[in-house]
């Protein structure tokens, strides 16, 4: 397990497979996820992921729980592993709302890509965030990711056009921020 200051990233438990159906067939929530149609997801649909986790190869996914009180509150993960190139691209969902906006997701990242540089020796980290998602976008910049490009018009959600960004954060870059001699 890997902690931060307000969670500990874990893998995902059997027990785990429910709630995580609830928070991604979310509305709200599957509003920021991955292109594509916004389908509900059935609960076959979520064990059979929960079941594929360990043969994923290249991608590593951990659930979010809090330290205080150990609650299982979202999830985030390595979605894309070049290794020649030493790049990892990276996602996180909070599904719990309760939890939005207070700095869990913004922890949860710095642990992620902590572990990402310093475990798996990569050299950058890159994610993708569609231009509506202001409260990630300024979570990512905390972390110290820099907006580098736009996929214009990329994603069509609620019936209109919306611009995706990349993301992203090298190793220096985070030497420099987190590891201060």
């Amino acid at each position: 397990m890997f902690t931060g200051e307000k969670v500990r990233l874990r893998a995902y438990r059997k027990e785990d497979v429910e709630l995580a159906l609830k928070y991604i067939n979310d509305p709200e929530l599957k509003r920021y996820l991955k292109p594509g149609i916004p389908y509900p997801l059935t609960l076959e649909d979520e064990y059979r992921w929960f079941e594929n986790l360990s043969s994923s190869k290249d991608t590593y996914s951990f659930a979010i729980e809090t330290l205080e009180d150990g609650k299982y509150i979202g999830g985030c993960g390595i979605n894309k592993v070049d290794w020649k190139n030493k790049v990892a691209v990276v996602g996180i969902f909070i599904g719990d709302k309760e939890y939005w906006g207070k700095g869990y997701g913004t922890d949860a990242m710095k642990v992620l890509i902590r572990f990402i540089f310093e475990q798996m020796n990569m050299n950058r980290v890159e994610l993708y965030v569609y231009s509506f998602n202001t409260r990630a976008i300024k979570s990512y910049e905390k972390c110290g990711f820099v907006k580098e490009g736009v996929l214009r018009k990329r994603l069509f959600r609620d019936g209109k056009y919306y611009d995706e960004y990349v993301m992203s954060i090298l190793k220096e870059e985070f030497d420099e921020k987190y590891n201060k001699a």
